[in-house]
């Protein structure tokens, strides 16, 4: 690590775990800086007495820490409103006439870091920092398709299949069926499993160096206005926009 003061040090402890991705232990992490054992001891203890990391039920494993994840959320919503990224979706949704978000995942939840919405009166306004299930939305399951395996396995033992109308898929079987179509065709799509009367499709935006999915952009509809085969062809469309954010991230 380099040679910095102590604020940053702590901050370059936070990054450190951030990029793991998952929860560490003391020897972990010191086995991936340079710290002496004191050191991160002391500055483990002031994280988590500060509410940026808490230790996981085994006491002996750190991860992200409630406070710090709002503090992501809040800087992600901030940022996706303002310059370019907003600029992309505010012409996705004059091309195609419907309202258009950004979202990314937040534990077992999405998160819309920004929103624009639709001329049209019948329309249901979502706000960025709402908040949506991830089996029940096209965003959430696009998320849980492209996740690693050894991620998406221990997440969905303990997801909460909640039904919220006659089609949210609300089976592990069923779900897990649908992810592999997701999979296989680079969209996800939310028919009226989340409210009724509204469909959604979803595509991924990556990281240009990982291929990751780092969040999605996603239209969303009355059916009534725009039936899901009608939304589906809209796909190319999407996968434009969502090319034109991933280069938003590089440059």
């Amino acid at each position: 690590m380099s040679d910095t003061t102590p604020s940053l040090r702590l901050i370059e402890l936070l990054e450190l775990l951030a990029a793991q991705q998952r929860p560490l232990s003391l020897a972990e992490l010191q086995a991936l800086g340079d710290w002496p054992k004191p050191t991160l001891h002391r500055m483990l203890q002031q994280l988590e007495a500060g509410g940026l990391l808490q230790r996981e039920p085994d006491g002996r494993r750190y991860a992200l820490g409630p406070r710090l994840v709002r503090l992501a959320e809040a800087t992600l919503v901030a940022s996706a409103q303002q310059g370019v990224r907003h600029a992309v979706l505010r012409q996705l949704v004059a091309d195609i006439g419907e309202s258009c978000n950004l979202t990314v995942m937040s534990g077992a939840e999405v998160i819309y870091l920004d929103r624009v919405e639709a001329a049209f009166p019948l329309r249901m306004e979502l706000r960025p920092g709402t908040r949506v299930p991830l089996h029940a939305s096209a965003s959430g399951k696009l998320f849980l398709a492209f996740m690693p395996a050894r991620q998406r396995k221990p997440l969905l033992d303990q997801l909460a299949l909640t039904r919220h109308t006659a089609t949210t898929l609300d089976s592990r079987t069923a779900l897990e069926t649908e992810l592999e179509r997701v999979r296989r065709d680079g969209h996800a799509v939310d028919a009226e499993e989340f409210v009724d009367g509204l469909v959604c499709v979803a595509v991924p935006v990556r990281d240009g160096a990982t291929q990751a999915v780092r969040c999605a952009v996603a239209l969303q509809a009355p059916a009534a206005r725009m039936p899901l085969a009608q939304a589906l062809k809209l796909v190319p469309r999407l996968r434009k926009a969502a090319e034109a954010l991933e280069r938003s991230f590089t440059d």
